[in-house]
């Protein structure tokens, strides 16, 4: 095949349950091959992908009905255990007929609020493309409990595209793109861009879900809108669609919604910390004084003289909410004292910053994204 000058060298893919199941759960083993045929294309071109895919749950959800003493949580972990089985190795026959190596990586969100577990999980990705084995993407539904679980696996995707400096990622489901209407109505059509506040689709989307998938179309927006903002394109698509990534890639005209990357790349550091404001430990109250340094426009670290207030137990390196004399919450950082140093120091000048200005995010940032 004739090499093509390709935008995007590094891209991520979600593909959604309701693309690869069928109506009884089962998998659509027909529907993953079109899938594994773009990836096998876009690998043989030199291209990094990285394939984040929903279907462990409702692949295991006919093999097993659980007993009645079992509440739906359990039931969810067999299936996951199950399913998550038979998913990965016919994506491994699959990816095998094009001399594709392809390799499991299980995730819990859990493991994205700690920076070791972090890079150690980056590490292990890129290791893993360095040696031509394509990483095939899952939350770890096993063992996740629901107030650690993401939100679904639009979420996953978002954080692994950010986490892997991806410049493009498609969240491929069971619809065209984002309408502004209700699809099939008159005059109803396709976004086919949103940069920034130039559109505001959240009027149009509604918070349901079908099948067996666990997010929405709102859910997909709101990890494109995040994504996007660190400067990576985005493309809401139907899987469904033969070659749909291919035809987009490739600039066919066939439908989709591309949020595209409208901002500057955030730096390894932040990138972490932007994704994180779910993991926050405890929090510090800080002066004014503090907070006009923290949000004037040159870069300012957290000085443990400028906090008035410690809330909740944390140790050090832990993420932590900062927030000002009334409550309001100004952004969040990686504490580099534990909780009881911090009252002891209130008020006091310490040789290092209670938040160095490298891990430190400020909630205008976690809002409206990075400026460039």
């Amino acid at each position: 095949m004739k090499n093509i000058d390709w935008k995007y060298k590094k891209i991520a893919i979600k593909v959604g349950s309701n693309v690869i199941t069928q109506e009884d759960g089962s998998l659509n083993v027909g529907r993953m091959l079109r899938i594994v045929e773009d990836i096998a294309v876009l690998s043989k071109q030199g291209l990094e992908v990285i394939l984040i895919s929903s279907g462990a749950v409702a692949a295991g959800r006919g093999s097993v009905v659980p007993a009645k003493r079992t509440n739906i949580v359990s039931a969810k972990q067999i299936w996951a255990a199950i399913g998550q089985v038979k998913l990965m190795s016919t994506y491994q026959f699959l990816f095998e007929k094009y001399n594709i190596i392809a390799g499991q990586v299980l995730a819990t969100k859990e493991g994205f609020s700690d920076r070791r577990h972090y890079l150690n999980m980056k590490n292990c990705i890129s290791a893993m493309i360095e040696n031509k084995v394509l990483p095939v993407v899952n939350e770890n539904d096993t063992v996740a409990i629901n107030e650690l679980m993401f939100t679904d696996n639009d979420e996953l995707s978002g954080m692994m595209a950010s986490m892997m400096d991806s410049q493009a990622l498609f969240l491929l489901s069971n619809v065209d793109g984002i309408y502004n209407g209700v699809p099939g109505s008159d005059g109803v059509e396709i976004i086919k861009e949103i940069c920034g506040d130039s559109v505001n689709p959240e009027q149009y989307i509604t918070s349901s879900k079908s099948g067996f998938g666990r997010g929405g179309m709102l859910t997909k927006y709101t990890t494109a809108r995040k994504i996007a903002s660190e400067g990576v394109d985005v493309f809401i698509a139907n899987g469904n669609r033969d070659s749909i990534v291919l035809d987009i890639l490739r600039g066919k005209e066939v439908p989709f919604t591309q949020l595209r990357g409208c901002n500057g790349r955030p730096k390894s550091v932040k990138k972490w910390l932007y994704h994180s404001d779910t993991f926050a430990k405890g929090a510090v109250v800080v002066n004014r004084g503090a907070k006009d340094a923290l949000l004037a426009d040159r870069a300012s670290s957290l000085l443990m003289v400028g906090i008035t207030g410690v809330e909740g137990y944390f140790e050090k390196g832990d993420i932590i909410r900062i927030l000002d004399e009334e409550g309001n919450n100004i952004g969040l950082g990686k504490s580099a004292y534990d909780s009881r140093k911090a009252e002891q120091s209130i008020g006091v000048k310490l040789p290092r910053p209670f938040i160095h200005y490298h891990y430190l995010v400020l909630n205008d940032e976690l809002r409206n994204g990075f400026g460039t």
